[in-house]
């Protein structure tokens, strides 16, 4: 609890440690069940509403940073805990993110204005206008999906490190192979392009709706495409070394995971780690 609440207090002014935070929520939900899991969520806001009004002055806006930070992951780790696939879990995180961008829309269809009003207030003032206008008018239109797959990479992020955790204590080696054995339906796959193909085709807001979805969508692919890749690349004979590589690469190069999403879409049907190991065996 104090773990919890302390670090989502740091992350205000650090933003991921909030990862670490969330974690803890997600060690004792996936150990001990949703019930000691909502103790210690609900501790740990309180906790942290009362660290808030004595550091920041405002216990309000921290208890419900809390709220948007834990439940989501406790959620998540239950079912995780109840399914016991990891795939499951991260398809719900990612629909999680769909609804909200949905529900966004249907409060608010006017979105973009909103995101352009606020983005207008970060430009510095020696910035040159043509330029800027013009990346905040495109930018706008698709910041609701960034701020969702952001929040969505966070809460799973969370989710993983609370996993590891738990795999470390008790079953040494089960986050490694939970996390490679990552895949989806190829109906899911299926209904994802045909997102990307109405947000090509479509105009006005069924089309912003559309592409911020994809945004989403791209969040889960691109985890079964790092998932699929690292098994490809541990199964060679330099994989001590690629694997660091290719981690490496992604973190430098953030353009490096579309064509990793690519990969974790084409896998539905191409299924290349199997592939891979039915190749290595005699």
């Amino acid at each position: 609890m104090i773990v919890a609440a302390t670090l989502a207090i740091v992350s205000l002014i650090m933003p991921p440690v909030s990862i670490v935070s969330s974690a803890s929520v997600a060690l004792v939900t996936l150990r001990r069940g949703a019930i000691e899991g909502l103790v210690v969520l609900g501790c740990s806001t309180a906790v942290a509403a009362v660290l808030g009004f004595f550091l920041v002055g405002n216990y309000q806006f921290v208890l419900l940073y809390g709220m948007v930070l834990w439940v989501p992951v406790w959620l998540i780790s239950i079912i995780l805990r109840e399914g016991r696939y990891l795939s499951l879990a991260v398809e719900i995180a990612v629909l999680l993110g769909v609804l909200g961008v949905v529900g966004f829309y249907l409060y608010n269809t006017e979105l973009a204005k909103m995101w352009k009003s606020m983005l207008s207030q970060m430009v510095p003032p020696n910035a040159p206008v043509e330029d800027i206008q013009h990346t905040l008018d495109v930018l706008s239109h698709y910041m609701t999906g960034i701020v969702a797959a952001a929040s969505v990479f966070g809460l799973l992020f969370g989710l993983f490190l609370g996993r590891w955790w738990q795999a470390l204590l008790y079953n040494p080696g089960g986050f490694r192979q939970e996390f490679l054995s990552l895949n989806t339906h190829p109906r899911l796959a299926i209904g994802s392009i045909l997102v990307v193909v109405i947000a090509s085709l479509s105009s006005g807001v069924i089309s912003e709706v559309s592409w911020n979805i994809a945004i989403l969508l791209f969040v889960l692919y691109t985890f079964i495409g790092t998932a699929v890749l690292h098994a490809v690349f541990a199964a060679m004979k330099m994989g001590r070394y690629i694997v660091p590589m290719f981690y490496v690469t992604m973190f430098l190069i953030p353009h490096a995971m579309l064509p990793v999403a690519i990969v974790g879409l084409c896998d539905a049907w191409m299924n290349l780690r199997n592939k891979i190991s039915n190749q290595q065996t005699p």
